[in-house]
């Protein structure tokens, strides 16, 4: 941890307000999981609501992705010209707010419209959260990202449990995603009145209104695209690959998606002590290492419980390094936000490629096939990881 990134928290480690903020920053992360898992339990419901086909559904769900992106490159200037505490506070009531949107459609256009406006959302308050964890960790000084990314895991895990027991309960999404999205929304703003406030951002000159990334950014960027292009293998895909590939039933198939699942929070959760032990580096060649192995593990497993084991080995090796990259990011450059903001743009282009590139090379080939070539992107994440030590 470097004397300037701990400068920028301004208090003491062991502060009581460091503790604090550490515990709301958690808070925060779990809100922004909780609409995400919310919304994607929905998605079937959506579909239906909306008359879409498997086909147009597919265009629909690139378009969070595409605002999240187009949002992105935005959020330095607005880090610089607001304090974090504020714009923490805004956006992760914004992007509760904006679960209601979804669910009103009834059409394929109105629908992507409502999505590019989630998504930017989205973004928006992923780029704050992450800032403000980067300035957490300094001022603690040692690492906790990967248990507020833990925090995230688990929010997903509840707002998909929230909209599963919904639908059995026979409530139509509407109603549920006002209430969610009120009560997320107060408890998001209750908590964000504990954050860090960065003083050193006015000091500094003020970025560009539209920033992309600078090279350094980008090539930890990559690393990250890599890691969700692994994530998104497992999430979207493994229900598929085991029904299809290795014969699972149904429920068996479910398991798949909830062994990653699982294993990838419990992972983030019990990360950061691995991370202070090993450093960034390390870290990630060695859950490179673990992902790759997963997925090859998928690709030659000979019966059904091997293929299950590969996505758990899968889930754990992707787990560490997207919130490692999130804060080697806020490690680099006078702007944190504008260099996290740089990094989860790759990274929601990573969202917005691999299920198409994943999708396209099932369908000319075979689901193994594809994830030939998730094995090859998480080995070059592992190798590559040494871009990280001039960031530590």
């Amino acid at each position: 941890m470097t004397a300037t990134a701990t400068s920028r928290a301004g208090v003491a480690a062991g502060a009581p307000e460091v503790r604090q903020a550490r515990r709301a920053t958690a808070v925060v992360f779990a809100v922004h999981g909780s609409v995400t898992g919310s919304f994607a339990a929905r998605i079937p419901w959506m579909a239906s609501h909306a008359g879409l086909g498997v086909g147009r559904l597919a265009l629909a769900l690139l378009m969070p992705g595409l605002g999240a992106m187009v949002a992105m490159p935005f959020s330095g200037r607005l880090a610089h010209r607001y304090a974090l505490r504020p714009l923490v506070t805004a956006t992760i009531v914004v992007w509760s707010a904006s679960l209601v949107l979804p669910a009103l459609p009834t059409s394929f256009g109105l629908l992507c419209i409502a999505l590019l406006v989630f998504g930017a959302a989205a973004g928006l308050a992923d780029m704050a959260m992450n800032a403000e964890g980067v300035l957490v960790e300094a001022a603690f000084g040692r690492s906790v990202m990967s248990s507020f990314h833990g925090f995230w895991s688990v929010g997903v895990l509840v707002g998909s449990a929230a909209s599963a027991l919904a639908f059995h309960a026979g409530i139509d999404a509407r109603p549920q995603f006002v209430v969610e999205a009120l009560v997320l929304a107060a408890v998001g703003a209750t908590v964000a009145r504990l954050l860090l406030d960065d003083p050193t951002a006015a000091e500094s000159d003020a970025p560009p209104a539209f920033a992309l990334p600078t090279r350094p950014v980008l090539i930890i960027g990559l690393i990250g695209l890599c890691a969700v292009f692994g994530e998104v293998a497992g999430t979207d895909w493994s229900a598929l690959y085991i029904r299809t590939e290795l014969g699972g039933s149904a429920s068996t198939a479910a398991f798949a998606v909830s062994a990653f699942a699982v294993t990838m929070a419990t992972a983030r959760l019990v990360g950061d002590p691995v991370i202070r032990r090993l450093g960034p580096v390390r870290t990630v060649r060695l859950s490179g290492a673990c992902a790759a192995v997963g997925a090859f593990v998928v690709v030659v497993a000979p019966v059904l419980a091997v293929g299950l084991v590969g996505f758990a080995l899968l889930g754990i090796g992707v787990a560490l390094v997207v919130p490692l990259v999130f804060a080697a990011a806020g490690r680099v450059g006078a702007h944190p936000a504008r260099s996290i903001a740089g990094v989860a743009g790759v990274a929601y282009a990573s969202f917005l490629a691999a299920p198409g590139v994943i999708g396209g090379i099932a369908a000319a080939s075979s689901l193994t096939t594809s994830f030939c070539l998730v094995v090859g992107l998480l080995a070059v994440m592992a190798l590559a990881a040494g871009v990280l030590t001039g960031s530590e």
